[in-house]
């Protein structure tokens, strides 16, 4: 892993990002894992292995389609049923008719972002939801349903409402007790900013004029961060070796029913195999060419997604190869977008070295 160490080193010199972690596993080894540079570069607090990072956007993989994926396995919910049959609030809207499947698969027809928090963040907190939904039950579609793919931060929020309707508990506190806790992953969890932190050393990251300081332990999204840290599409924090845990718990559940704790080998396949005409599954993205951020080396079967603040997983399906990267990229700004370039040279450093370059 020689040119691994040296290309995170270098990145950090280079100012890529601040500092981080990467982790690399095959089957049910960890091959590599290491940290590198600072936290929080202004305090110059080391970036540990057991750092805990923002991780963005991987809480649509890793926290709101798992808790999905297992409703849709307790026949809680059809992903193939539309919007309304799950939440009556959308009937008679243009979104009624919009599948769980076409959200998860980012076919909705919904557009990709709106700055939903600076009309939110005037009302008072409890009204937030009731008027976020307002707000998604009334934004108009940017095109018909299933006809392209738009990636939206919009699709996840709606299904973080899915999974509370569907599942009876926030989901916050659903994935935590249905399906990290069943499956022994510690150190992924959502900070509710009604609670406070919990003591814990977190990878700071961007100097936030909304909030007027730098963010350690609080969700950056902004609309997340309006909500009290807890959504569909942001909130999510965890190690390097969290993510790497449940990843594995995935694998060994598409690979082997009989393997599995948790989740149906046949309920894994579903969601990881690629809706026809995308480049996406149920929940998870997949080499999207000709430079995907997973290198040159990782199949066209393989799954991952990445993660605003700086963070990625790639897996590789078939040989059980893992790849987690987290980085504070946004600490302190996210005009840095060093790390779009970064991506694609250390997965191909990192298939090279463990002898998967073909």
């Amino acid at each position: 892993m020689a040119d691994v160490d040296r290309l995170m080193q270098q990145a950090v010199a280079d100012s890529v990002f601040p500092g981080g972690v990467i982790l690399v596993s095959r089957e049910h080894r960890v091959l590599f894992c290491r940290a590198y540079g600072h936290a929080n570069r202004l305090t110059r607090r080391t970036m540990t292995a057991t750092t805990l990072f923002d991780l963005a956007s991987l809480t649509k993989p890793l926290a709101t389609t798992l808790a999905v994926m297992l409703l849709y396995q307790r026949g809680r919910i059809d992903v193939a049923a539309g919007l309304e049959s799950v939440l009556p609030a959308f009937a008679g809207s243009d979104k009624a008719g919009v599948t769980l499947a076409q959200l998860l698969s980012h076919t909705s027809g919904l557009p990709d972002y709106r700055p939903y928090h600076a009309q939110l963040a005037t009302r008072p907190f409890r009204e937030r939801p009731s008027a976020l939904q307002e707000l998604l039950r009334r934004e108009p579609l940017a095109h018909r349903p299933g006809e392209r793919v738009l990636y939206s931060d919009l699709d996840f929020m709606i299904l973080g409402w899915v999974v509370e309707a569907a599942g009876g508990k926030r989901l916050d506190r659903f994935v935590a007790e249905e399906v990290y806790a069943p499956l022994g992953v510690d150190d992924l969890l959502f900070i509710d900013l009604q609670r406070g932190r919990p003591a814990a050393a977190f990878a700071a990251t961007e100097a936030c004029s909304w909030c007027g300081r730098i963010l350690e332990g609080e969700v950056h999204d902004e609309n997340a961060h309006v909500l009290g840290g807890v959504a569909g599409h942001a909130g999510l924090f965890g190690t390097a070796a969290a993510v790497d845990g449940l990843i594995a718990e995935l694998l060994q559940a598409y690979h082997g029913p009989a393997a599995a704790r948790l989740y149906h080998g046949a309920t894994v396949r579903r969601f990881l195999a690629r809706v026809p005409g995308t480049d996406k599954t149920l929940g998870f993205d997949m080499p999207t060419p000709p430079n995907p951020s997973c290198g040159r080396f990782f199949p066209e079967t393989s799954v991952g997604h990445l993660g605003f603040t700086g963070t990625s997983f790639w897996v590789d399906i078939e040989r059980r190869i893992r790849v987690v990267l987290l980085t504070n990229r946004v600490h302190p700004t996210r005009a840095n977008t060093a790390i779009r370039a970064f991506r694609p040279a250390i997965h191909d450093a990192v298939m090279r070295a463990i002898g998967a370059a073909a």
